[in-house]
């Protein structure tokens, strides 16, 4: 029993010295996905601040392709000292019910750092489209069962998950054309040559705001504040239709946790700051303030709700 205190007494001593001392070289922040998505937007808004805040450069390297599958493995692997982090959207989560032979474990090589934003999503159809209401394009897709797309920021992304929901909820036949990321979405869905898509807000306000796509309704329960004339999905003709997508931070489950707890605080702090909160709020997200072990939680709880959800979806 002695020894054993001893022991731990050790792994403390070197946790807080490791908290204390970190961080003291560059932080590297890995996004799945490709720049100007709206994953790779909230970890820059969140690395310009703890940069400034913890006096070390912080980069944010993009590594897309596979629904995120490509960086979450390179950070899985990486060194859990707090030095390679990795933001994920809510697609991370059921990324193992979607591929095989994944070199990670969702839960087990990743521990929770924390929740970065909330952000509702939009079903979005090109600005040029006849199609005018979610009731409008069920109508479409049961008239054509089949024939109609939808596009995704990549098989398993969040983008993905949430229109499966949906073609699940509405019992409606569309087929899904995956792309490496949401700006590319948004290019081919504005364009006509996709037929529908929902993606964050944050990444296609702009878009919808110069008319090149339509806004039929939100994802989200409630409506969203940067666009409250949009019905909600239940709204808009799908009762108890909602789904959330939100953006985290992970690290190697290995880090200490002294560490992990640092990143949470100074992520706070960070979301906290008035200049962040407006720019937030000008994009849509909101921040969804969790301790790690709270956003652990969550994540258990997503994986396996959404992941019921994909298990069952048609293979793209």
């Amino acid at each position: 029993m002695k020894r054993f205190l001893i022991v731990a007494a050790a792994v403390l001593a070197l946790s807080t010295a490791s908290a204390q001392d970190y961080p003291n070289k560059t932080i590297k922040i890995v996004v799945p996905f490709t720049a100007g998505s709206a994953t790779d937007i909230m970890a820059r808004v969140v690395g310009e601040r703890l940069s400034a805040s913890m006096g070390q450069a912080v980069v944010v390297e993009n590594r897309p392709g596979a629904g995120g599958t490509l960086g979450a493995a390179q950070v899985a692997k990486s060194e859990p000292d707090g030095y390679t982090l990795l933001v994920v959207s809510t697609g991370h989560v059921v990324n193992p019910a979607l591929y095989t032979g994944l070199t990670y474990d969702t839960l087990g090589d990743f521990a929770g750092v924390s929740p970065l934003a909330a952000l509702p999503s939009v079903l979005v159809v090109a600005g040029a489209s006849p199609i005018k209401s979610v009731q409008e394009l069920l109508a479409a897709a049961r008239a054509k069962p089949g024939q109609l797309n939808y596009a995704s920021a990549g098989v398993g992304s969040a983008t993905h998950v949430n229109a499966e929901k949906f073609r699940s909820m509405a019992n409606i036949q569309v087929t899904h054309i995956p792309f490496k990321g949401t700006p590319e979405t948004i290019v081919e869905t504005s364009s006509g040559r996709v037929d529908f898509m929902f993606t964050p807000v944050l990444a296609s306000l702009p878009t919808i705001r110069d008319g090149r796509l339509r806004a039929l309704a939100v994802s989200t329960a409630k409506r969203s504040s940067s666009m409250p004339d949009v019905p909600t999905v239940a709204e808009a003709g799908m009762p108890g239709f909602a789904f959330d997508f939100w953006i985290g931070m992970l690290a190697p489950s290995k880090t200490p946790r002294a560490v992990v707890s640092k990143l949470n605080a100074e992520i706070a702090k960070a979301l906290a700051q008035p200049e962040v909160k407006e720019r937030m709020a000008k994009l849509g997200a909101e921040s969804m303030p969790m301790s790690p072990e709270q956003f652990d939680s969550y994540i258990k709880d997503e994986f396996n709700t959404l992941g019921a959800v994909m298990k069952a979806a048609p293979k793209s």
